[in-house]
């Protein structure tokens, strides 16, 4: 992406209507994404918000939900005003993303059963080993299937009243167009997709009822998934209902189109190019997780391995860690507080550009340090919970840089570990794109994940937006989908004049991640222990 070329004249897109809106429901922020029908950013706008941790379960109120994606919208409106002089009264075509996988369960009369259940939550272990095993399929913890099937074992009260279950994009995306759909790609983190139909793989969802109808006579899977579209498909309008929801001023019109639904993975492999096969692309926020598109499926089904889809369908190969950069953020809060103390604050961007440039002066091997970001249980390892760690021996050498150059090894290791079965399998790949704010300081964080994944990391200049745009891209494909398809469209249309910047492995990096890795590895027990005894 670029946002140097003009398609129009942007405050014209703005008044004629023609703007694309992509709102993006991220674990630590709601972020809103305005641009032209080619893609060219138009105005942006966000809101902070954080998940709770009620009765042991990760959710976000549906208050918090609504209230958010008001202010946000809100945000980008005024960035419009005062960047263009004018705000958008209707849309060309609009489009929701969020956090995938979870569990949202509504009755007959469309009311919320039990709190959001976000993917985040670790409790499903039972029902994930026995869908795994009847579908030889690996279905996650964080699986919507697994979601439901839990509360079934569980003989959660609930359950005899469900008439719908779907995701946090499918839910809004309900509300704003009264469609109970969803993109491929999000439905694929609910139930295993057949690519050959790009819809719920009709085997493996009879098992499923014929499993849940044994429990409960007359449940079936089936019965409660929302219908799965590719991108491309008009997905339903918003509606004066939808309209008041995103703008309670009433400024936004209803009657724009709306694409369907994705996740944040799908949206990730839109805002990269990396939708063909042999493509990939890493997405560091709260969780960090890798897509890599294949040419055929795997050998066998993996527990570190989930098979989802692009937005059109196509198979990914999915390594989802549950902790990403969370950790390395609060240390930066704690370095920027200290310069507050110091009386020499600083702007936070600052002080996190500040911390990764000392990384690079970091003992390749991080000097003997070890750190653990998991705020979360963490599936790839077999933690149900956790708890963050930084260890060090007596002999290790702590400074600044090996301490940051950890950190940031630390949000790498698991998806390392998890990236081998891959490179096992014989899947290759040209380049990884990375993309999240961790990127938009330039250098270190590409560097330190190439030398990770063994694998040269391409960063584009749009690195640092990642997933509302790329939500507002799939939006705008519905106006020529009819005419091209979407990887075609993306290469030679949205990311035609788009500038990247490649990292190769550095021998010295690569050695030494190698190294502390191993340790790594080792120290689990450490992390184990804690969440025994903490």
């Amino acid at each position: 992406m670029t946002t140097d070329r003009r398609s129009d004249d942007a405050a014209a897109v703005i008044a004629e209507g023609r703007a694309v809106l992509g709102i993006e429901l991220g674990s630590t922020r709601i972020k809103a994404s305005l641009v032209d029908p080619s893609g060219v950013s138009l105005a942006s706008g966000s809101h902070d918000w954080e998940n709770q941790f009620v009765d042991r379960r990760w959710t976000y109120s549906l208050d918090a939900v609504w209230d958010g994606i008001a202010q946000c919208v809100a945000a980008m409106l005024a960035d419009a005003q005062a960047r263009h002089g004018v705000q958008p009264r209707a849309l060309g075509a609009l489009g929701v993303s969020a956090m995938m996988h979870g569990y949202l369960a509504f009755d007959a009369d469309d009311e919320l059963l039990v709190p959001f259940r976000t993917w985040r939550n670790t409790s499903t272990g039972p029902a994930a080993a026995e869908l795994s095993a009847l579908l030889d399929f690996t279905i996650p913890l964080r699986w919507s299937a697994a979601h439901l099937y839990q509360a079934v074992l569980d003989d959660e009260p609930h359950v005899e009243h469900i008439a719908f279950v779907t995701t946090l994009a499918g839910y809004v995306h309900w509300r704003l167009t009264g469609r109970k759909v969803l993109g491929v790609g999000d439905a694929s983190g609910m139930f295993p997709v057949d690519p050959a139909t790009r819809d719920y793989d009709s085997a493996r969802l009879a098992a499923a009822d014929g499993l849940l109808s044994s429990h409960r006579p007359g449940l079936t899977l089936s019965g409660l998934l929302p219908q799965a579209l590719v991108a491309g498909q008009e997905a339903g309008r918003l509606t004066p209902e939808g309209a008041a929801l995103l703008d309670p001023t009433g400024t936004l019109a209803p009657g724009a189109p709306l694409c369907p639904p994705e996740g944040d993975a799908g949206t990730g492999m839109v805002a990269t190019n990396a939708v063909a096969p042999r493509t990939g692309n890493v997405s560091v926020g709260t969780s960090i997780f890798a897509m890599v598109v294949l040419e055929q499926e795997l050998s066998r089904a993996y527990p570190e391995i989930d098979l989802v889809t692009t937005p059109l369908g196509d198979l990914v190969a999915m390594v989802h860690c549950n902790n990403g950069a969370s950790e390395l953020g609060a240390w930066a809060e704690v370095f920027g507080q200290f310069a507050t103390a110091l009386g020499a604050p600083a702007d936070p961007d600052a002080v996190f550009a500040a911390l990764l440039g000392a990384a690079l002066d970091g003992e390749a091997d991080g000097g003997g340090l070890l750190a653990y970001n998991y705020l979360s249980g963490e599936p790839v390892t077999g933690l149900d919970e956790g708890r963050p760690l930084f260890v060090r021996t007596p002999d290790s050498r702590l400074t600044l840089a090996n301490f940051v150059r950890t950190q940031v090894y630390g949000a790498f290791g698991t998806l390392s570990l998890g990236m081998r079965t891959l490179t096992q399998e014989g899947v290759r790949l040209e380049a990884m794109l990375a993309h999240g704010g961790l990127f938009r300081t330039a250098g270190v964080a590409q560097r330190l994940l190439a030398a990770a994944l063994r694998t040269p990391v391409a960063v584009g200049s749009g690195a640092g937006e990642g997933g509302p745009w790329g939500m507002a891209v799939l939006a705008a494909y519905l106006r020529v989908a009819d005419e091209v398809d979407l990887g075609t469209w993306l290469s030679t249309v949205v990311f035609a004049d788009a500038q990247t910047v490649v990292a190769a492995p550095d021998p010295v990096d690569q050695a030494g991640f190698d190294a502390w890795l191993e340790r790594y590895e080792a120290g689990l027990a450490v992390e184990r222990a804690a969440t025994q005894a903490l």
